[in-house]
């Protein structure tokens, strides 16, 4: 009987084990040489320099996009990102396209006290949440910054370089799907480096 439950024991614990080293194995979205796996929209400008993605305002001075092939529900992403100029972009997800018109939501990339961490509901409801303004600060502007985004279900929070910026319950995130996106804002002389785009899907 002792020996029965030993066993028992140890396995449920292997089993623990790799369960979690499975649920904590990230899958890296950019891979620092090409635009493997993604897609743009647009004709702003998207290019691999020295291992970092570079994205940029082309002569149209126009939104753009570039879009993951796949599609991801539940995950939890991180991205480092350091903003040159002006560093209005933005992490899109649950999101479809018809040329450069993106359906979804985006957490913000943006300069100084424009609400990095924020979610914006594109085409739709506009602003549904922005971080508290005492939050603005844990922004580093011109220097690489982490960002984690985590949707699961009606769920999303966000981190700023290890910081919580906002926590939102939305019944209309939690029904969609779509693809992941990274956004070059309208208006010309923008620019944004990424140096790691790194996903972990999450169960329902």
């Amino acid at each position: 009987m002792k020996k029965s439950m030993f066993k028992f024991i140890l396995g449920a614990c292997i089993l623990l084990g790799s369960s979690q080293t499975f649920a904590q194995k990230a899958v890296s979205l950019f891979n620092g040489k090409n635009l493997d796996g993604w897609k743009i929209y647009g004709t702003e400008k998207w290019y691999v320099d020295n291992g970092e993605l570079i994205c940029e305002s082309g002569p149209d001075k126009e939104y753009g996009y570039l879009g993951t092939d796949k599609e991801y529900k539940n995950f939890e992403l991180t991205v480092v990102f350091k903003q040159e100029a002006d560093g209005n972009s933005g992490v899109f997800f649950h999101s479809s396209f018809e040329g450069t018109k993106v359906t979804g939501w985006q957490a913000e990339v943006a300069p100084p006290n424009m609400h990095t961490g924020g979610i914006y509901e594109s085409y739709g409801r506009g602003w549904l949440i922005k971080p508290d303004a005492d939050k603005e600060k844990y922004l580093k502007m011109g220097e690489w910054n982490t960002m984690k985004v985590r949707v699961q279900g009606d769920n999303v929070t966000t981190w700023l370089n290890g910081h919580e910026m906002i926590q939102l319950k939305d019944e209309k995130i939690g029904t969609a799907n779509g693809q992941i996106a990274l956004q070059i804002h309208a208006g010309g002389g923008i620019k944004v480096r990424w140096k790691s785009v790194k996903l972990v899907p999450l169960k329902s």
